[in-house]
């Protein structure tokens, strides 16, 4: 709502006049309005908006500064907004000839109406085109919020929007099908492609260009003749299913004018492009009132925004910046049900005299008790004795209370199963730890102590009494139907004794969720030494070599050579550590499972990491010792590529660093992808011998795949073979790149050249156009 617009009136009229209505609103406000709406009333009157002598209000459009309508009324000449009183009521825009009008600026974003693009077909064949060109590029604080969707409207149409970001032109966009009115999805369904579908936008873009074109060249659908596409606030758009399309008439434009009514547009805003601490170094530094911090934006342009402390409001960028807000006059949204007293930045609320207990919970102020010391002064030698003895009672009793709950936690746990499976074998040396242990251990478990963070718990570092270093892992609660697979688990690998994985010493299980202690392995994990990007111990091929056979041959051991075998489930780069000599070894059991005698295969939950995960297992839940193979290979390939798992920034089809590297031997591009310094220093041989054995290795049937035991030997050879090879410089290219061609039966994945659904991606335009993808799918599902 906003105060009526008085502008005939003389200038001493205009002001009684409009202290007039300010008092009637005044009262209708607080007569009419619910009290959340009183509170931002009173939140945008009490506060500075503009500099003196500016407007703050454009029609209803509120404008704050940094932003502000006229001359030198805004912080820059980018944040001045322009107010056409040409219209009623008046309306704001970014420039003078901007057509999208500003609907809300908020203390990071600003929205403004919509535009929509779109196409229309004719009885005759023809076909008339609206296209859209968005730009934000001339004014510097704003980008295109990543809140927006790119969403089409029509049937048998497509439409794509294209931009430039870290300097190359991007593109997403997506089609709409439909031949028939009861092919349409229903209202209230997502846009999924069947007369309505949405993708989302480039990130750090700040123009745009909305084009609409048709799947076919002939015909036109009689219930939907028109395309119509736009970018817009995500989820504000509501699709009506066939009564959109039918409202879509070449000749009308009330849907357009409905999505660019409703639909807003979001932009990002910050001052500048310093961050807080650059600013901070300047005579403007925007953020230097009272009461208010910095906040560095996350374009990737950069810049920065000023915003009130908790418990302060008001405009920082404008003298005398935040001021403290009254929290006792808003009892909603501050409750107090007993004395509420404002202090600087906050507020105390304490019970009434006589009373104790939470005043700001409702009824949590009790009337205190009596006190009984006031009947009689001679008996309060006796009190004192008797509330002594029972405090010293109450601490036994928690005592006992605790040692009873140790007890149970342990019983609970498994730890009498366990120590009796501990004597049957006779030969474990896990240790069964006290909790004051492992709690002195980590210096009660500090913060700065914590080695790590994941699904199967926490992990912090430790110093027994001893001086050895261990790690102490806080594993997950476990319910009742676990707890005997989990000690089964601690037995079997308590017992395993091999140079290349993790020793298991010992545990405590006297807490609410039981704690397990490792041997420390202190020279971090493969996937940090992988992925060094240059410097001092980054991995020579030698070492990456020996890294994957020692490893391979500790997979192998718990597959064959354990007393029941075990197949890890979690075979990453990060779950492989290395010590100060670089010897690898294998960590995190949290995930694994114990192969019955007499079984190849366990059924279990699909549990695992994204990029490692065994396709067969993920699409049956049988679990046997090749889905370690098929992640193991995957380590390989970040060991051959020094590239990460899954990277979005390769592009649709590439973003598995798995199907990227299958592709790539298939198309015989290996040599494009290697890292190079494993080029420089491998074989010929060995990087032949090597990728072909991760190709076996991440065969999608898991039958066909090498055993980890064939996959050690194999390495073992390799480790052995001669080292350099003649290949590096530039003539012996193509000689070399004969060494990575697929034969002809392996086809191990069907890369397909568009992904099986509606929309395709962002993609950069100096590999594919939007001609090309749509050759691929241009006839209709």
């Amino acid at each position: 709502m906003s105060l009526p617009q008085i502008s005939t009136l003389g200038s001493h009229k205009r002001q009684l006049a409009m202290k007039f209505l300010v008092l009637i609103w005044a009262v209708f406000l607080f007569f009419g309005l619910t009290a959340s709406e009183t509170e931002t009333y009173n939140l945008i009157h009490s506060t500075i908006l503009t500099k003196p002598g500016c407007e703050s209000r454009c029609g209803d459009l509120i404008v704050p500064y940094p932003f502000g309508i006229g001359t030198n009324c805004s912080i820059g000449e980018r944040f001045n907004i322009y107010c056409n009183k040409s219209v009623n009521p008046p309306k704001g825009s970014i420039t003078e000839h901007d057509h999208s009008w500003i609907k809300l600026i908020s203390d990071s974003t600003l929205r403004t109406s919509n535009l929509v693009a779109k196409r229309c077909s004719f009885p005759d064949g023809s076909w008339s085109t609206t296209n859209i060109t968005s730009d934000y590029s001339r004014n510097f604080p704003y980008t295109i919020s990543e809140v927006n969707k790119f969403t089409v409207i029509g049937c048998g149409s497509y439409a794509w929007l294209t931009s430039a970001a870290k300097n190359r032109t991007v593109s997403t966009g997506c089609m709409v099908f439909c031949s028939k009115p009861d092919e349409v999805a229903a209202a209230g369904d997502e846009c999924s492609g069947n007369g309505c579908c949405e993708s989302s936008i480039p990130q750090n873009i700040n123009y745009y260009k909305t084009q609409v074109d048709s799947l076919t060249n002939s015909g036109n659908m009689s219930f939907a003749p028109c395309t119509y596409a736009f970018v817009g606030e995500e989820n504000v758009f509501k699709f009506k299913g066939i009564s959109d399309l039918r409202a879509i008439d070449r000749f009308d434009n009330s849907f357009k004018d409905r999505i660019e009514d409703t639909v807003p547009i979001v932009l990002d805003w910050a001052i500048g492009n310093q961050s807080c601490a650059q600013a901070n170094k300047t005579n403007d530094f925007a953020c230097r009132y009272a009461n208010n911090t910095c906040v560095d934006s996350t374009r990737e342009a950069g810049g920065y925004r000023c915003v009130c402390k908790q418990g302060y409001q008001g405009n920082p960028y404008l003298s005398p910046g935040c001021q403290d807000i009254n929290e006792c006059n808003n009892k909603e949204k501050f409750p107090c049900y007993g004395d509420c007293v404002n202090t600087i930045g906050s507020y105390t609320c304490e019970c009434k005299s006589g009373y104790s207990g939470d005043a700001m919970v409702k009824d949590g102020c009790r009337r205190k008790p009596f006190n009984v010391l006031r009947l009689s002064i001679g008996l309060g030698l006796g009190i004192f004795t008797l509330l002594t003895g029972l405090f010293v009672l109450l601490l036994m009793v928690k005592q006992r209370k605790l040692i009873k709950l140790r007890e149970q936690f342990f019983e609970q746990n498994g730890g009498v199963l366990l120590e009796e499976k501990l004597k049957t074998t006779g030969r474990s040396v896990m240790k069964i730890f006290q909790v004051e242990e492992l709690k002195e251990a980590t210096n009660n478990y500090a913060e700065d102590n914590i080695l790590g963070k994941g699904g199967n718990g926490t992990v912090y570092k430790g110093t027994l009494p001893d001086t050895r270093l261990v790690a102490i892992k806080k594993s997950q609660r476990l319910d009742q139907g676990q707890r005997d697979q989990f000690i089964n688990e601690m037995v079997i690998l308590a017992q395993i004794n091999h140079k290349n994985v993790v020793q298991l010493l010992g545990c405590c299980l006297e807490t609410d969720v039981p704690m397990l202690a490792y041997e420390y392995v202190s020279n971090d994990t493969l996937y940090r030494h992988i992925h060094k990007t240059s410097g001092k111990g980054r991995l020579s091929w030698d070492s990456r070599l020996r890294i994957a056979h020692e490893s391979a041959g500790a997979l192998a051991f718990l597959h064959n050579d354990a007393r029941m075998s075990v197949i890890h489930r979690d075979v990453k780069s990060t779950n492989i550590l290395l010590d100060d000599n670089y010897t690898a070894k294998i960590a995190d059991f949290g995930a694994s499972r114990l192969v019955p005698l007499g079984h190849d295969e366990v059924t279990t939950l699909v549990q695992g990491t994204i990029g490692y995960l065994d396709p067969e297992y993920f699409h049956t839940g049988h679990l046997t010792d090749k889905s370690d193979v098929y992640s193991f290979g995957v380590v390989l390939v970040e060991l051959l590529t020094g590239k990460k798992t899954i990277d979005p920034e390769r592009g649709a089809q590439d973003t598995n660093l798995a199907t990227h590297f299958l592709k790539a031997k298939k198309e015989n591009r290996l040599l494009e992808i290697l890292d190079q310094q494993v080029v420089k220093e491998a074989t010929e041989e060995q990087l032949k011998a090597t990728c072909d054995m991760v190709c076996r290795c991440l065969n999608q049937v898991g039958g066909s795949r090498p055993s980890m035991k064939d996959v050690a030997m194999e390495l073992e050879i390799l480790r052995k073979s001669s080292k350099q090879h003649p290949w590096i410089s530039e003539q012996n290219y193509t000689e070399a790149s004969s060494l990575m061609i697929e034969s002809e039966e392996q086809n191990l994945y069907a890369v397909p050249l568009i992904a099986n659904s509606d929309t395709f991606g962002e993609y950069s335009s100096s590999t594919m156009g939007m001609n090309e993808i749509m050759l691929h799918v241009h006839s209709p599902r």
